[in-house]
């Protein structure tokens, strides 16, 4: 086919379906660039200028839409998550087994290296009815979980009731060997009813960036809520 068929061609298919030109981003700016160098560089062509600007805001918005979609469905899989965990910490009918799960199944779920339900307490650690817990439960004197909770922010401001962070030196109270290589963690405090001293409940990873404080902290939130709600049952 000759040079003057195929732009005979061209031309009627363009004329017939405009559009084929018009959805073309690439063929679009091809052609404002021709119509601008055409014209000289002694005259500015105000619709190839509102044009470039369009295209960029555009671009701007097409990139809002992808990071909320993926937003939004990282938040979906994460309140997925969160459910699988609660469903998988109601399961067993003894307290032991309960704490054991914790440490398992639980965590095996919530795709963490480390669980520690952390109890302040006036009794001895070295209680043998303690030690048969394993070393998911850590006993610690009153006021270490607000101290720890606090450790390494500024003072003042009011307590957190869920601190995400990297791993501290105090770590060790609480990983005891772990604390070698746990490098985040996640703090919930726990509410554990009237008269009762305060928990924690510490997530631990290997990751340095699984737990940031920029993170949002809502199924967190939700699941240390659960949890002590079912400790309460446990405790009552």
């Amino acid at each position: 086919m000759s040079d003057s068929n195929l732009a005979e061609l061209l031309r009627d298919k363009i004329i017939s379906d405009p559009e084929v030109i018009l959805e073309d981003r690439d063929l679009m700016r091809a052609l404002i660039a021709a119509n601008e160098r055409a014209m000289g560089t002694n005259i500015v062509d105000l619709r190839g200028v509102a044009m470039q600007r369009l295209e960029a805001r555009l671009d701007r918005l097409e990139d809002t839409h992808r990071s909320v979609i993926a937003a939004a469905y990282e938040n979906l899989a994460g309140t997925n998550q969160i459910h699988r965990a609660v469903l998988k910490m109601l399961d067993p009918t003894e307290f032991e087994s309960f704490l054991t799960n914790l440490s398992t199944e639980v965590a095996e779920v919530l795709r963490v290296d480390c669980v520690r339900l952390v109890l302040e307490s006036r009794q001895s650690e070295d209680d043998p009815a303690l030690r048969r817990l394993g070393d998911v439960l850590c006993v610690a004197e009153p006021g270490f979980i607000h101290e720890y909770m606090r450790a390494g922010r500024a003072s003042g401001g009011p307590p957190r009731a869920v601190v995400l962070r990297q791993c501290l030196p105090q770590s060790a109270a609480i990983y005891g060997e772990a604390a070698d290589w746990i490098r985040s963690e996640a703090l919930m405090r726990l509410d554990l009813g009237e008269g009762r001293l305060p928990g924690l409940l510490v997530m631990g990873a290997e990751d340095p960036h699984q737990f940031k404080p920029a993170q949002g902290t809502d199924l967190l939130a939700f699941f240390a809520g659960v949890f002590e709600r079912a400790m309460r049952r446990w405790l009552g």
